[in-house]
């Protein structure tokens, strides 16, 4: 059974999003985001709105009263610092903070699922509706975790969707298990000792050890996305002195991401790069530490629930493409995914649409209608 989205329901969205996309604040800081979905939610009568969760996050509950099972959707608040270049008029207002990877759209779409529940509340169990933080620094779910207020929380099924430049308009994209890839950040400081640049065997320069982590943590990678085993170890920064020519540098410090497509394979990843580390530390006699930021969990995605999504999808006669192999690029759903049984999946913003986290990058308001009668769909064959 089609759900419509009638014409002004579609536009007051649209006008939302607009509003969002031309706001933008970055992680930690969505206070505005946050003030602005909170006062849609209400007009749109939830059971209760739970705010100030994990931060700035909000939960949406639609209760139906009755005994039944629970469902989660959740949407992103966070934008990223990125200059856009667009020049339409919904553009950020934000000198170097934008929209550019679709939470606008997504935070509109659980909107507009509200919306709909707002006149027709679940006929058993609940429907949550999650606005995560700071979804781009890989913190906001562990901290919608750490908060008390989500301990009651705790749902049969949690569902999200992230919008994918270069498929099909409104195409439905699924996969079984990892859905995208664990990813996680290592900053890596080494301290020697600065000299004379004349005299630097009377200090210890850490250009040699720099150069052995790099080459050796190559080794690890393996960058074939259709094996199993898929590594991948990329420099993201390195820094080493200072650009003064008497001086032989004391102090160096490289930072990487790895990838794999599961926890497990993650695991041996991170020990054997450690191994590389300390290997370094010891040919070199020079200190050497670590400490690991922004770890994303893979998308672990549960068989049943993907099946619910491509059942609903059918039923909404919508075009599904079922992807072989995980997307390498990380998202914070992961933790959800590893606790709870559900499934992130992708609808197509059209094969032309900038990429993602590119400053011409906008959320394309054609798939918002797909969006919310998928999600209402799965919500209606989960409650029945």
């Amino acid at each position: 059974m089609e759900l419509m989205i009638n014409k002004e329901l579609k536009e007051e969205l649209i006008t939302f999003r607009k509003m969002l996309h031309a706001n933008p604040e970055v992680s930690k800081k969505e206070y505005n985001t946050a003030n602005s979905v909170a006062k849609f939610l209400k007009s749109c009568t939830p059971s209760k709105v739970i705010e100030n969760i994990g931060g700035t996050g909000i939960v949406a509950i639609f209760d139906s009263e009755k005994p039944g099972k629970s469902v989660m959707f959740r949407a992103e608040l966070d934008a990223l610092p990125i200059q856009e270049t667009n020049t339409f008029k919904h553009a950020s207002t934000i000198k170097g903070v934008s929209h550019k990877c679709g939470h606008d759209g997504h935070t509109t779409v659980l909107l507009g699922l509200a919306r709909l529940l707002s006149d027709q509340k679940p006929k058993t169990g609940k429907i949550f509706l999650l606005f995560q933080p700071a979804e781009e620094e890989g913190e906001g779910a562990k901290t919608i975790f750490a908060d008390s207020k989500f301990e009651d929380l705790k749902p049969d099924y949690i569902f999200a969707f992230h919008n994918l430049p270069g498929y099909p308009l409104n195409q439905i994209i699924v996969k079984n298990d990892s859905f995208t890839a664990a990813v996680k950040s290592i900053i890596i400081k080494i301290n020697g000792k600065t000299a004379h640049a004349a005299e630097p065997e009377n200090g210890l320069n850490p250009a040699l050890a720099i150069a052995e982590i790099l080459q050796e943590s190559e080794k690890l990678s393996n960058n074939d996305p259709n094996r199993e085993d898929f590594t991948l170890i990329t420099p993201i920064h390195i820094e080493m002195g200072e650009i003064a020519y008497g001086i032989s540098a004391g102090y160096g410090e490289i930072r990487l991401t790895i990838r794999t497509w599961n926890e497990n394979t993650m695991k041996k990843l991170t020990a054997d790069l450690i191994k590389c580390i300390e290997k370094a530390s010891e040919n070199h006699q020079m200190p050497i530490t670590y400490s690991w930021t922004q770890e994303f969990y893979a998308n672990q995605n549960d068989g049943e629930a993907v099946a619910i999504i491509k059942e609903s999808a059918k039923s909404l006669s919508f075009d599904i493409f079922e992807r072989k192999f995980p997307f390498k690029w990380g998202e914070d759903f992961g933790l959800f995914t590893q606790n709870f049984k559900g499934a992130m999946f992708g609808i197509g913003s059209g094969e032309k649409s900038p990429a993602l986290h590119n400053p011409d990058y906008d959320f394309p308001d054609e798939i918002l209608p797909t969006a919310i009668q998928l999600f209402h769909q799965i919500s209606l064959r989960i409650l029945s």
